[in-house]
């Protein structure tokens, strides 16, 4: 017994009714690579450039447009990403999920650390939020600071945690009806009279439940007739 279709979710069991019901929520998974060496579009691991980050929602990446999220208004409006500067320079990786979503894991995998040709390279975070963050900001749903290769730590506070066990609305009337959370990881590089950015290979995992509306309650047995 499951079903899969693009209202979601998708759920899964053997015992759809009764005080013994064993039906589970599937967790979904979005993925992006970052090759920050790479800056051709529609590539394998483009990691956009100056101002510009990339979703791969369109598989190879592409550019992406952070949008200020709103849970009231369609009108769309466009984050601007700061160009590069010799202290300050970032990169991004974008998706989205449905709103309400409970984000399990957000996984940062480091392949190469980002380097620069020059300068001095001091501080390397991700903040995964549903905007883009600035260096010293707070995110809405994690942060890490990278420090080598392999799996990064990646710290909640508290209220981290409850925001990610409920992603909020950041967009409305996305193809009519839908809303959508936005999900952007947030790559900061500060230091001081940095040069270009020499080596960097990142992979961004997003591990996510889907909610059920149609649950049902206990006073709503048994559980909604949808699934």
């Amino acid at each position: 017994m499951a079903r899969s279709t693009f209202e979601g979710p998708i759920l899964s069991g053997d015992n759809r009714f009764g005080p013994q019901r064993n039906v589970g929520y599937t967790t979904l998974t979005q993925s992006g690579y970052l090759n920050l060496l790479n800056s051709t579009a529609a590539t394998a691991g483009f990691a956009g450039g100056s101002g510009t980050f990339v979703t791969s929602n369109n598989i190879p990446n592409q550019n992406a447009t952070v949008y200020v999220p709103s849970s009231t208004s369609p009108t769309l409006v466009a984050q601007v990403i700061p160009a590069d500067t010799a202290s300050q320079v970032y990169r991004g990786w974008v998706c989205y999920i449905p709103t309400g979503s409970d984000i399990d894991q957000a996984i940062i995998d480091v392949a190469v650390l980002p380097t620069v040709a020059s300068g001095t390279l001091s501080t390397i975070k991700i903040y995964v939020s549903n905007n883009y963050t600035v260096e010293a900001g707070t995110a809405t749903y994690a942060t890490s600071t990278l420090s080598g290769t392999g799996r990064a730590t990646t710290s909640f506070s508290g209220t981290q945690v409850t925001n990610a066990n409920g992603t909020s609305t950041d967009l409305v009337g996305i193809n009519g009806t839908q809303t959508l959370s936005q999900i952007v990881f947030t790559l900061s590089l500060t230091g001081t009279t940095m040069g270009a950015i020499s080596a960097g290979q990142i992979y961004f995992s997003l591990r996510y439940i889907q909610p059920d509306g149609n649950i049902g309650s206990t006073t709503a047995y048994p559980f909604g007739n949808f699934d």
